[in-house]
């Protein structure tokens, strides 16, 4: 992972006062025990590095950063898998940690009793990244051990909804999803984070889009295969920008009227800093970085990520500027 770079740009995370209401929050399959002694030695125990209390993380963890980019407040890393901190001290916190839950791939967070208010919390996906910002904009929750838990998002536009990458096929999303409007187009960023889209065209009736590098056999039915190098258009507010380097046909989706950018695993604020995850590489790092100078031509101001955490900038000087420290402190490496 990258180190952290001198920016003036920041991650969102969540920010409570644990002093209001449940309003918005996202859900995930629940897997609760009433008692973990009853699997005291096996995967699904309790790890030891959680606190004592209702939420505990076990040892199937893949270390994907969901839970921790989705309610920190509760979640950290415990060596190399996550843990509970500190238990849920109000509603919004709760909230977040049954979220939390709900979106883990693996299932690997527990309730030590079945969560009361587990179809409510269902409710609330897909979950409003920011309702004045980024009108329009959710995150799915519901992430999918396919993808190694990576994020989806869905677009709300009078031209068709469009869902951004794979979530979990759960018949709760589906029905949320279709209270939305549907979905005209599912876009995949690349060939590693289409997880059930199959089940998903199938339910919504919806388009997928994929870059023609990426496809193969699970995806050889998509409806839209990218050709060449772009850009390519879905209407005057999305362009569809080619940025070959983690893959060779990895695409982002720029979504121009909220000047929000969904990279895929091209490029995302990691827990230490920006980082293009050369560990997980598949194609060419000098390609990828190239692409990243690309980005400096794009108008956006948001970064969401399929994997690492949403990022927002005080404009579109501030990620140029950022962007350029990033590429200047990897360059140096090379």
């Amino acid at each position: 992972m990258a180190a952290a770079t001198a920016s003036t740009s920041f991650h969102i995370r969540r920010s409570f006062q644990c002093n209001g209401n449940i309003q918005n929050s996202s859900p995930k399959r629940v897997k609760a025990f009433q008692s973990p002694s009853i699997i005291t030695g096996s995967l699904e125990a309790r790890r030891p590095q959680n606190v004592s209390g209702e939420f505990f993380v076990d040892h199937t963890c893949i270390d994907c950063d969901t839970c921790r980019w989705m309610a920190p407040e509760n979640f950290t890393r415990a060596g190399d898998m996550s843990a509970v901190f500190k238990q849920p001290s109000c509603e919004e916190e709760r909230l977040g940690a049954l979220q939390a839950l709900l979106s883990c791939p693996t299932s690997s967070i527990h309730t030590e009793k079945p969560p009361h208010d587990i179809l409510e919390v269902q409710k609330t996906f897909p979950i409003p990244i920011d309702e004045h910002a980024l009108l329009g904009v959710y995150h799915c929750g519901y992430h999918s051990d396919k993808s190694f838990g990576a994020a989806s998002y869905l677009i709300v536009r009078a031209e068709g909804n469009i869902l951004v990458d794979s979530p979990r096929y759960t018949t709760k999303l589906e029905n949320n999803l279709k209270m939305f409007g549907g979905v005209r187009y599912m876009f995949l960023t690349h060939s590693d984070d289409v997880a059930d889209h199959e089940k998903w065209s199938n339910h919504l009736g919806c388009e997928r889009i994929l870059h023609s590098r990426e496809v193969d056999h699970s995806t050889a039915a998509v409806e839209i295969k990218l050709e060449g190098s772009g850009p390519w258009s879905l209407g005057e507010d999305v362009t569809l920008v080619h940025t070959p380097g983690h893959t060779e046909g990895s695409v982002c989706l720029l979504y121009k009227s909220r000047k929000v950018l969904f990279t895929g695993d091209h490029f995302a604020m990691g827990e230490l800093g920006w980082t293009i995850s050369e560990r997980y590489n598949q194609f060419s790092v000098p390609k990828q970085l190239s692409s990243v100078k690309l980005m400096l031509d794009l108008d956006f101001e948001w970064i969401l990520p399929g994997h690492g955490r949403r990022s927002k900038f005080r404009d579109v000087e501030d990620k140029n500027s950022s962007l350029r420290a990033f590429l200047e402190t990897k360059m140096q490496l090379l």
